[in-house]
């Protein structure tokens, strides 16, 4: 196996937005993403498989062993102001450079194949120092158009790297013909980050029209943390760089 896009059903979706919420740095994108299907109830349709992923699977109290996957939810507007969305979650990012390349295309491809045009990853940027108040936002995007659309959200343009799949997926996406940006939210890192996922989620809500209700968000981060907790998981290891943690699931 290499890898692989399997959908159990292809929704009727128009312009849909996908969003990225795959592991990351605070768990930022994974918190939002998980609050997002279960305020919007987004059924799933389908799943990407890669031998880039995590090499063990994942047993729960019942014996059952899961593998790593990345999953693909839809959601369909309940109004003229909402957005039509594709959701990415998961338990993992691929291991390897050339799999990340390649979940990435896989995902552009399947974007493309639902006429998706627009790309929002999301995710945590890590800071040393304490932060005080709400976390700041950042970004990066595909062309001067996305960035304008992010800037008008409140976030700062970053310099330098981002690493996995927040940074690549967006740095790919002219080859595709798509536009999109990166919403990095201000995080310490070292644990489930509820904060940085509010303030990232706040800023898409507003952008996407959705009416997700924020009130709940502490549930997910709850959830993720409960997860990181039976892994043995409680912080993220102080010698990774910047880049995406070991994989996990809800």
């Amino acid at each position: 196996m290499v890898c692989t896009v399997h959908l159990t059903e292809k929704p009727d979706l128009k312009n849909p937005v996908l969003i990225e919420g795959l592991p990351g740095i605070g768990f930022v994108a994974n918190i939002a993403t998980l609050h997002l299907i279960n305020e919007l109830k987004t059924p799933m349709f389908g799943e990407i498989r890669s031998s880039s992923f995590q090499d063990f699977a994942v047993t729960s109290g019942d014996g059952k062993a899961r593998y790593p996957t990345n999953e693909l939810y839809y959601h369909k507007s309940r109004d003229n102001e909402e957005r039509d969305l594709i959701i990415l979650y998961g338990n993992t990012q691929a291991l390897t450079t050339f799999g990340q390349y390649e979940l990435c295309g896989k995902i552009l491809d399947t974007a493309r194949d639902f006429d998706c045009h627009y790309v929002i990853t999301l995710g945590g940027l890590r800071r040393e120092e304490k932060i005080i108040g709400p976390p700041k936002l950042y970004c990066a995007a595909s062309n001067h158009e996305a960035l304008k659309e992010a800037l008008d959200m409140g976030a700062q343009i970053i310099e330098g790297q981002i690493f996995g799949i927040a940074g690549l997926l967006i740095g790919l996406c002219t080859l595709w013909d798509i536009r999109g940006f990166c919403l990095l939210a201000e995080t310490p890192g070292f644990y489930a980050d509820a904060a940085a996922a509010r303030e990232v989620l706040q800023a898409a809500n507003k952008m996407l029209h959705l009416k997700a209700d924020m009130s709940r968000l502490d549930k997910a981060a709850e959830s993720t943390r409960e997860i990181l907790k039976s892994f043995g998981m409680t912080s993220q290891p102080a010698e990774e760089k910047e880049k995406e943690p070991y994989s996990w699931r809800i």
